[in-house]
């Protein structure tokens, strides 16, 4: 993926996103766009600038972002690991739906793995969701959704393979599986991915298509960034950001995101869970990150929404005067595994 650094944001090179409404402010610095499931990638004449052109339409009142890149977020960068490790096996045994209770995974797709074996969810999985199998983060969908399996027995997963083997996507490109699921949106959303931006500001489209599923609360990760710099799409106020913790439950993982901006923590160091099946690995491994963190939140959630409504769950779990709380991580959720 071709991208370059702007005030330590990664963006798309000559590419602005917008909506319908932009077109003709834009179409003075437009050489192509393409158009896709509620979103417009201009592709700008030579000598234009992303930044520029986003800031002078947003200017005008309307709805403009440079093409970002997200990641992935497992842990890169020092910390407890910074790779998947082998596991042994961990014994668990999926049950049927019967909550009824969807979770959307956005992230490398999922492989076949015995935890999931025969289940509904899986059976309908599509070949182009399959997980990634080369690059740095094949494995990290098939890694979330033991998690998301294991904290929400009887959850059905709906899986859209956004990133790719090296846990790399763009806005665009999630904006665009997000607008495809306004049709059936899932009760729960796990994003373990995402960017600072080039401004520190919330991207518009991406907000946009978040806060259309209403009924759907959004866990995203705070990133491993070890900084309170705003990491999207986490810092948005309606989305629930987490960050980790590590193994004391009382310390910020040194390498997670926080900020006022975060929602609530959860242990990121040393998880084990589903992995695929490849050269040293026997379909198990253990892991680390606020990514994971992220999924024991959402499981959290899921497995509460069996028997009540999935918002009034969150509110719970956020707002309780009983919840531990720890300064810049939010609310300690310890997760069911």
């Amino acid at each position: 993926m071709e991208l370059e650094s702007v005030g330590a944001a990664l963006i798309r090179p000559g590419q602005v996103l917008i909506d319908r409404s932009a077109m003709s402010a834009a179409a003075r610095w437009t050489q192509a766009v393409s158009e896709a499931d509620g979103v417009c990638v201009v592709h700008l004449a030579p000598g234009a600038d992303p930044c520029e052109v986003t800031a002078e339409l947003r200017d005008r009142g309307l709805r403009a972002s440079p093409n970002h890149v997200l990641r992935g977020q497992p842990l890169f960068f020092g910390g407890p690991a910074s790779r998947p490790f082998p596991a042994e096996p961990v014994p668990f045994k999926h049950r049927r739906s019967r909550s009824g209770v969807v979770i959307g995974l956005l992230d490398t797709g999922v492989a076949k793995h015995p935890w999931w074996s025969g289940s509904e969810w899986y059976a309908r999985l599509a070949p182009e969701q399959a997980d990634a199998a080369e690059g740095a983060q094949a494995g990290h969908g098939t890694f979330l959704a033991g998690l998301l399996a294991r904290g929400a027995p009887g959850a059905a997963l709906c899986v859209e393979r956004v990133l790719d083997g090296d846990g790399l996507t763009d806005e665009a490109t999630v904006v665009r599986a997000l607008h495809r699921m306004r049709e059936r949106p899932p009760h729960v959303l796990n994003l373990s991915f995402g960017c600072h931006t080039f401004d520190d500001r919330p991207p518009p489209l991406l907000t946009d298509a978040i806060r259309a599923l209403d009924d759907t609360v959004t866990v995203a990760c705070a990133g491993n960034t070890a900084s309170d710099r705003p990491f999207w799409p986490a810092a948005l106020p309606y989305v629930v950001g987490v960050a980790a913790v590590d193994a004391t439950l009382r310390r910020r993982a040194p390498y997670s995101g926080h900020g006022t901006w975060v929602d609530a923590c959860a242990p990121g160091d040393w998880l084990t869970s589903s992995y695929l099946d490849t050269t040293g690995f026997s379909g198990y491994a253990t892991w680390s990150g606020t990514s994971f963190a992220t999924a024991l939140v959402a499981g959290v959630i899921a497995d509460g929404a069996a028997d009540e409504p999935v918002r009034d769950v969150a509110a719970r779990l956020l707002e309780s005067e009983e919840a531990e709380q720890i300064p810049d991580l939010g609310v300690l959720v310890r997760g069911n595994l």
